[in-house]
């Protein structure tokens, strides 16, 4: 039962809330008991002050008997019972602790030994006596040029104490009450809680490589667990958007290797049955051989570079000076261009100081070497210009050709792998079908973006954004 998160949500919150509940309670208990106590000590008080006037000569009843002596006239039988009460009780003793009187009520009961000083007349105190019971006890040493007198007052608690009583049995019920319903309403709280992640735990167990297109489709609900659905059906459509591209990937790498394949097989045959019998066909097919390993050899190149590019995580960064990369990436870039009668053009920025950014030198060139390569093969005439400039922070590259351009239709496609316009169907014209795949990913985990467009004068246009440091000094 510990296991599920439901009971264990539904006891811990039972349990808060009991203990809350509990201390509060508590705390009621305390504070009423101090209510009633100041209560009782304000009655003895009362009746204290009034019997200590008395005794002063400041009472309106010291002038009843003005022939007889006051401590004569309050020990008079029946004199203290005008203060008595069902529970309040009063004695008179002398200052070395004689009871001289005491009210009716009382019978055989006394309040005790007095607690009072002359340091210290008026003393308070909850004491229980025989008979009485816990009384709230008021002491006063009255003391005046003809009597020195002790005057107590008692407050029997015994009401008090069965009211406290009665309130704690009813804070007790209502805390069992309480602690029911906090118990049954955290229980359906956690199950309300926890019903919908057993749901979306069932639906995570019906995800297949087959089954992705699972979705839960909780978009009404606003809160947290819907927020987990929602990101748990993204999460589906990266899912399966990576697998149709894997799939994707897997046919069209078979596809891609088969050709190559095919022919250095072909030609391996060729060089067992006529090698010995005709030096060109063993030339012509150790060339092709040669031809068709080559481009395998530089397809699984491409493809390790493509991994690398997308892990992201594991490139070094350091500073690198973009100019000195475009610089490198012409430079190589230059004798492909020139054996087409191409022409090939740089433009940087004015200034000493170009931009910088963070990231992988040897990256970032094989990205502007794939751009200009890319550029070459689909321009027959005209030139390639390579542009730097700032825009708002960032790098801005174009690289710009005098080609045929790029059909509408295949801008949005030009990136991803083994992707062919119909132009470069023509096996004549060399390629992986990676080049511009490896482009976009070395863009991408460089945090910056590459786009495709046709150039309104004819040709096309790859534009390449990056974030820039300072530039290097």
């Amino acid at each position: 039962m510990w296991r599920s998160l439901r009971w264990r949500i539904a006891t811990f919150y039972a349990i808060l809330l009991v203990a809350v509940i509990g201390i509060v309670a508590l705390i009621l208990t305390y504070e009423l008991r101090s209510i009633l106590l100041d209560e009782a000590r304000t009655k003895v008080n009362g009746v204290g002050t009034d019997i200590a006037q008395v005794v002063r000569g400041q009472s309106a009843l010291s002038s009843v008997n003005d022939t007889q002596p006051i401590e004569d006239e309050i020990t008079t039988t029946g004199f203290l019972d005008h203060w008595d009460g069902p529970t309040t009780y009063v004695e008179i003793e002398t200052a070395s602790g004689y009871t001289e009187a005491k009210t009716s009520n009382m019978g055989d009961a006394f309040l005790g030994p007095p607690k009072v000083t002359p340091q210290n007349p008026v003393v308070y105190h909850v004491e229980n006596r025989p008979v009485l019971g816990d009384l709230m006890i008021r002491s006063e040493l009255v003391r005046t040029p003809d009597v020195s007198l002790i005057v107590q007052v008692g407050e029997s608690l015994a009401i008090y104490d069965d009211t406290i009583e009665r309130i704690r049995s009813l804070l007790v019920l209502v805390l069992v009450l309480a602690a029911i319903v906090v118990i049954a309403g955290s229980f359906a709280i956690a199950s309300s809680a926890v019903e919908p992640i057993g749901r979306l735990s069932a639906a995570m167990g019906e995800i297949t490589s087959n089954r992705l297109s699972r979705r839960l489709g909780w978009s009404n609900r606003k809160d947290e667990i819907g927020s987990l659905a929602g990101s748990f059906d993204a999460m589906l459509d990266r899912l399966e958007d990576g697998f149709a591209r894997e799939r994707q990937f897997i046919s069209d790498a078979s596809h891609e290797l088969k050709t190559p394949l095919t022919v250095i097989n072909a030609n391996a045959q060729m060089l067992q049955r006529w090698a010995d019998r005709d030096p060109q066909i063993r030339a012509d097919s150790l060339t092709a051989i040669g031809e068709e390993s080559a481009s395998l050899a530089a397809m699984v190149n491409g493809m390790l570079l493509l991994a690398k590019a997308e892990s992201g995580d594991d490139i070094p960064r350091e500073p690198v000076a973009l100019e000195s990369v475009l610089s490198d990436a012409v430079r190589t870039t230059r004798p492909r261009a020139e054996e087409k009668g191409l022409g090939l053009e740089l433009r940087l920025p004015p200034g000493e100081d170009g931009p910088a950014m963070l990231g992988d030198s040897h990256l970032l060139r094989q990205l502007f070497t794939n751009l200009i390569d890319n550029a070459i093969k689909f321009t027959e005439r005209g030139k390639i210009e390579v542009e730097l400039r700032l825009e708002a922070g960032n790098a801005v590259i174009d690289v710009l050709d005098s080609g045929v351009g790029i059909d509408p239709e295949a801008l949005e496609r030009v990136f991803d792998r083994f992707y062919r316009a119909d132009l470069s169907r023509n096996r004549a014209i060399p390629g992986t079908g990676l080049g511009l795949a490896i482009v976009r990913s070395i863009a991408r985990v460089h945090d910056g973006t590459v786009i495709a467009a046709r150039r309104a004068g004819g040709g096309s246009v790859f534009r390449v954004t990056l974030p820039t440091l300072t530039p290097l000094s």
